[in-house]
């Protein structure tokens, strides 16, 4: 049986100008001036204000008058007050449904709460010159192949991880070509075209796994009894030397300690990943372009904001004086209605779009002046020691800001200091308490870790349950298995796997 009932609830509903800004918070400022071209390109009301730009560049102004700019700014600078009254003597209630111009001409279905990975900001990364496929295909090409083989051959390099691994079986590879290719073929061919691409550059390439990669770099040097037994060594105690496990290593090959040290000294300078050497390019090519400037004046700090961060946007005046035209007309022409709405709306969302910037600017630089302050001794110093513990919650309490809003201004964001440019994140780190009461961060506790294992015997390398009774008597209360949590962060490997002959 079906009734009817009424139900009252409360809900949050995020105003367009809120979402505006959101969108704009997590936008970095190495892509502020595309974003800003792009809407000027969609909203014909909205411009540059190329006039105050002649006058005077961005990179002129200082940080304090952007500030004292925002804090004023109660008036539109954009629209004089004539202007202003003329655009609310327009009356359009007539002519269309209330709520018909709301939201102005933006989607704003999209969630604005996004992951780090949809971020299209986060993950921006140039492409080399030439690329790992590429440079195997260019060699593909000096073979002499038919056209079925170099298919096949293509299909091979395709397959191959950014890393330089070929981590496929071979059955699954002859299905692919059979349903997605319609190629067929056989073990016996795949194995001779994949034998010809393990000969290509970088050596090492296509290999299946670790160990084969090796030893495919391994086969290409001079045959010296010190590479045959390097050979050897890899081919029939691969496990014992990722263990470490030198000692049956010795026994085994009859080999001393110097010996030994050689043999390891051969292998650890081969390339464990082939394709690296591309990634490691297109690593080269990027550059960080940050978002604040803090110096040093006198022993006091000064944050700066980046001045891309501060463009001159206004309401065309073109788009003004149509709306004038209109209210001197008659105001019964259709045609004429239907335009004066239309630019309603645009000029409504250069306004909203010049309020989130403006909002942007005011907001970027007020959690970054908290977290400034918060972390007054490290950028007095440098020194990741004074780092005092600091979540999000600790720059939202003082800013008054929500965590969503601090959270959309840290990611992606960079600030320019005296000892280097550090990613916003970076000051972030939870707390630990010492013998005496006090409060560090994290972050100090992992760095004197570190600074540990770093001057440890590496012979005898110290193991987590020494090492926290190390960390204890300097006066960390650190549990065993959070010094191995920290040193996995650090990417540490157990002390057994850290020995050394």
């Amino acid at each position: 049986m079906q009734r009817l009932s009424q139900q009252q609830r409360l809900l949050q509903k995020l105003s367009p100008q809120q979402i505006q800004l959101m969108k704009l918070l997590q936008v970095p400022t190495a892509y502020l001036d595309e974003r800003i071209l792009e809407e000027i390109e969609e909203n014909p009301a909205l411009e540059l204000d190329t006039e105050n730009q002649e006058d005077r560049t961005l990179d002129e102004k200082t940080n304090e008058e952007i500030t004292q700019e925002l804090q004023t700014d109660d008036n539109d600078d954009y629209i004089t007050e004539e202007d202003g009254d003329t655009y609310e003597k327009i009356d359009i209630s007539e002519y269309v449904k209330e709520g018909d111009d709301e939201d102005a001409d933006y989607n704003f279905q999209k969630d604005i709460y996004q992951s780090d990975e949809d971020d299209k900001f986060s993950h921006f990364q140039p492409k080399s010159e030439t690329s790992f496929y590429e440079h195997l295909l260019a060699q593909v090409n000096l073979l002499s192949l038919e056209e079925k083989q170099h298919k096949i051959a293509e299909f091979l390099i395709g397959s191959i991880e950014d890393d330089g691994y070929l981590r496929r079986d071979i059955p699954s590879i002859i299905d692919d070509l059979a349903f997605r290719q319609n190629i067929q073929t056989n073990e016996k061919e795949l194995h001779s075209l994949l034998a010809m691409i393990k000969d290509f550059e970088p050596a090492g390439v296509a290999a299946a796994d670790l160990k084969e990669c090796l030893l495919l770099q391994l086969y290409r040097k001079e045959k010296t009894p010190e590479h045959v037994l390097a050979i050897k060594m890899l081919d029939k105690y691969f496990d014992e030397f990722t263990k470490k496990h030198y000692e049956k290593i010795s026994r085994s090959l009859s080999l001393n300690d110097e010996q030994l040290k050689a043999l390891i000294q051969i292998i650890i300078k081969l390339n464990p990943k082939p394709g690296a050497l591309f990634t490691s390019q297109a690593k080269t090519d990027t550059y960080i372009i940050p978002d604040f400037y803090i110096v040093q004046q006198n022993g006091e700090l000064e944050l700066q904001l980046n001045q891309r961060n501060a463009p001159e946007l206004r309401v065309s005046s073109s788009f003004r004086e149509m709306l004038k035209d209109y209210d001197r007309g008659e105001k019964k022409d259709t045609r004429q209605k239907e335009a004066v709405l239309f630019i309603k709306q645009k000029i409504d969302s250069a306004k909203w779009f010049i309020d989130a910037v403006k909002q942007r600017q005011e907001t970027l630089l007020q959690t970054m002046n908290t977290i400034m302050h918060l972390q007054e001794d490290f950028f007095l110093t440098g020194d990741e020691t004074h780092m005092r513990p600091m979540i999000l919650k600790d720059v939202a309490d003082r800013t008054g800001l929500d965590i969503s809003t601090i959270s959309s201004v840290v990611n992606s964001k960079y600030v320019q200091t005296e000892f280097g440019t550090f990613k916003l994140k970076y000051f972030f780190s939870e707390s630990l308490s010492t013998d005496s009461g006090e409060e560090v961060s994290t972050r100090e506790v992992k760095m004197v870790l570190n600074e540990m294992i770093q001057g440890e015997d590496k012979r005898q390398p110290l193991a987590d349950e020494k090492l926290t009774e190390m960390m204890n008597e300097k006066g960390y209360n650190i549990a065993r298995r959070t010094v191995a949590k920290y040193r996995e962060q650090l990417n540490i490997p157990v002390a057994r796997l850290r020995k050394e002959i």
